[in-house]
């Protein structure tokens, strides 16, 4: 009997086929990645050993470069700029004593050097744990060169080359993670954590926080309210999650909680997938304000009443504010019982006052197309 699309059999049979070839394409594609960049990684230890200890002349990376697309014309990897390139990311990653034993401990998991790997030079593997050699090599050229361009230390680099291999950052992503400065805003935020989860869960939520959060992609009024920047946030919700982090499920705005016969709202609402709770962000135009704790922490407990289900951890609150007295924040955070951390953000778009009242408002743009219509609605002949 001849087979088809609509036999259930076959068509199951072709689709496993497909999904073990692209998978099959993936790991073709790494591996000729982490192949190209190790032999970039031994080209670039090549080029400064023979600088240092030749005579070849200034024009010696030019000569590298024509003699090596002379013999490869079909690969572009050997341009005198990608040279250059590979030169200065061997250089970056072995600057002496960049990094001290405390700073190892920290990257390493088992911190464990293997002496016998010489494919990627000894000088390189004395001073970096074995695990992040290996992530070097796991991400595309690309992003190597915009990771050693604009971080300014080993440290720094290994975060984003960490970070990118976990949620598959892709370039742009991963340029506007290090130019907003994810890796020293990364779990800065003011909390109680340590007081209120267990440990588990509290180093978690403290590293999921970050401090300060950069809203830099959408323009405000310089006298905007809390309901504007909320809605702006709304607007732009993807490039919001992009910025509060990986895990974060938008569940809303304004919702509605009853407690008693009154009715109130939480600014937004999130499910946190890593934490597996729900997070509730509440939009201060102000700076902090003590009393401003006790409203987070009524919203926290209405939530894990009304919304928490079984197996959920407990409710997170997280207090946006203009900026934060970090004595005063601690202090009202230290009697709390609920999780909450307190957070700052940053409005890089901010339209001037003098601007503002050189345009027209919305009124007035809507008044002037109401002169502008055209009173004479009958259809033209034909």
């Amino acid at each position: 009997m001849k087979t088809n699309n609509s036999d259930p059999d076959y068509y199951n049979w072709i689709l496993q086929l497909k999904q073990k070839f692209r998978q099959t394409q993936i790991k073709a594609a790494v591996q000729v990645n982490q192949e190209l960049l190790k032999f970039y990684w031994d080209l670039g230890a090549d080029i400064v050993e023979k600088q240092e200890t030749t005579n070849w002349g200034s024009k010696f990376l030019n000569r590298v470069s024509s003699d090596l697309m002379e013999a490869f014309p079909e690969v572009k990897g050997f341009s005198l700029t990608n040279i250059k390139y590979i030169r200065k990311w061997y250089l970056f990653y072995n600057q002496p004593n960049i990094i001290g034993q405390q700073a190892v401990d920290q990257l390493g998991k088992e911190t464990v050097v293997s002496q016998s790997d010489t494919t990627i030079g000894q000088q390189f593997v004395a001073q970096i744990p074995e695990w992040s050699i290996e992530q070097i090599f796991l991400i595309p050229w690309g992003h190597n060169i915009a990771i050693y361009l604009k971080c300014k230390s080993i440290q720094e680099a290994y975060y984003y080359i960490s970070n990118t291999i976990r949620h598959g950052w892709s370039r742009d992503v991963l340029i506007h993670q290090i130019e907003s400065g994810l890796y020293h805003r990364e779990g800065k935020a003011i909390s109680n954590f340590s007081q209120t989860l267990p440990a588990p869960q509290s180093d978690l939520a403290q590293q999921t926080l970050k401090d300060p959060y950069i809203f830099d992609f959408f323009t405000m009024r310089a006298d905007f309210n809390e309901r504007e920047l909320e809605k702006n946030l709304i607007e732009h919700i993807t490039k919001f999650l992009l910025e509060l982090g990986a895990g974060f499920a938008y569940m809303g705005n304004q919702v509605p909680i009853k407690v008693g016969t009154r009715d109130f709202s939480t600014d937004l609402l999130f499910y946190q997938t890593r934490l597996h709770c729900y997070v509730v962000v509440e939009l201060k135009k102000t700076d902090f304000e003590p009393e401003h704790v006790g409203k987070l922490n009524f919203y926290i407990k209405a939530i894990d009443e009304q919304y928490r289900q079984k197996g959920d951890e407990p409710t997170i609150g997280l207090l946006l504010c203009k900026s934060k007295d970090k004595v005063v924040a601690e202090y009202a955070l230290s009697d709390i019982n609920k999780p909450m951390g307190i957070s700052e953000y940053r409005l890089t778009n901010i339209l001037p006052e003098e601007l503002k009242s050189s345009l027209p408002t919305i009124e007035e743009i809507e008044a002037e197309f109401r002169v502008l219509k055209p009173t004479n609605t009958k259809k033209p002949k034909r």
